[in-house]
């Protein structure tokens, strides 16, 4: 439970079923740490709001510390894909190595059979589970859920799936829970107010060395003051005068250096993906789906080859825009997610 009015609904929801239910916090960050005094989801005051729903739902109330895994699998993985010069998403790193493993975890070791969150996502058992989209579609969460298999989803519950973002607000409300009205965090967890390269000033200052801007022919047009900096399709805070406008088009952490050009170069009609998971058995080596490429981006049509190694080969109906490296590509059959890759 995060403190916040959807993962505060559903326990509600859970208990008003009949279910057995307790509320978990993880403990993900160092609470004394000044960087979270904005921060509205990983400080002291989430613990708090948490455990006042908790007592109004008559319900036990946990919290577990897994600040050492986060730092490890999260953190430390973020900041090493930036030095890098890859754009990684550190939530679905959480996902994937802290939330859904350590939850189901305990959850087993305690007695119950189910992990339940506020996702925005539904599972539908057609007879073996499969992670569609939520009904509204603005605040749909499935994306970040691709890596979830069908053994993990299988004990897995996402009661808001079902509802937009203002029914869930209006059944808060109705319900009396204390966080009805508790605003949303759209920030990195431990990076409030977004600015995640004072973290990597603090904690990799040499991935901040300064080095060349190169023009798609390969020549030095200015200076960059280090590669984390900037991500694929920045324009603005580059500093070079080409009498045209310019973009980030690749980063070369090999040679330190920053590759721009003009709009058109951002273009992309294939892609290559690693870490492939898919949910299910692939509907064949080669198959056609939509691919979305960012958190809150439109799927487009695509057609996917699997390859060897965990990886594969995406190739757009019609050019895209490029996606950084880090980032990841999921793959949807209508509102079903099949799987997701990483793009290289």
């Amino acid at each position: 439970m995060s403190g916040g009015v959807d993962s505060s609904l559903a326990a509600a929801l859970l208990v008003e079923a009949g279910h057995t239910v307790v509320g978990v916090t993880l403990h993900l960050w160092d609470g004394d740490d000044p960087r979270l005094n904005q921060s509205l989801c990983c400080s002291q005051e989430i613990v708090e709001s948490a455990r006042r729903v908790c007592a109004q739902l008559g319900i036990d109330y946990y919290v577990f510390n897994r600040r050492r895994e986060f730092r490890r699998h999260v953190i430390d993985h973020f900041l090493d894909e930036y030095a890098q010069g890859r754009t990684p998403n550190p939530c679905m790193a959480c996902n994937r190595d802290i939330k859904f493993r350590v939850l189901l975890e305990r959850a087993a070791a305690m007695g119950f059979d189910a992990v339940a969150t506020g996702h925005y996502a539904r599972i539908c058992h057609t007879p073996e589970p499969q992670l569609h989209r939520a009904v509204d579609l603005a605040k749909d969460q499935s994306y970040m859920l691709y890596m979830l298999d069908t053994d993990t989803l299988a004990r897995v519950r996402f009661p808001l799936g079902g509802y937009t973002k203002a029914e869930v607000r209006a059944m808060a409300g109705a319900r009396g829970l204390a966080s009805a009205e508790r605003p949303e965090s759209q920030d990195i967890c431990f990076v409030p107010g977004g600015d995640y390269r004072q973290l990597l000033i603090e904690e990799r200052p040499a991935s901040l060395l300064p080095g060349p801007i190169l023009d798609q022919h390969g020549s030095e047009i200015g200076r960059h003051d280090g590669l984390p900096r900037y991500t694929i399709g920045q324009r603005r805070g580059l500093g070079v005068a080409t009498g045209t406008p310019v973009y980030v088009t690749a980063i070369d952490a090999a040679r330190n250096a920053l590759i721009v050009a003009p709009a058109e170069a951002l273009a992309r009609d294939a892609l290559t993906l690693s870490d492939v998971h898919l949910i299910a058995t692939a509907p064949g080596a080669t198959f056609d789906c939509d691919v979305q490429l960012r958190a809150h981006g439109q799927a487009v049509p695509a057609q996917v080859t699997i390859a060897g190694g965990g990886s594969a080969h995406v190739r757009f109906a019609q050019p895209q825009r490029a996606s950084a490296p880090g980032q990841s590509a999921v793959f949807y059959q209508g509102t079903r997610v099949l799987g997701g890759g990483i793009v290289v």
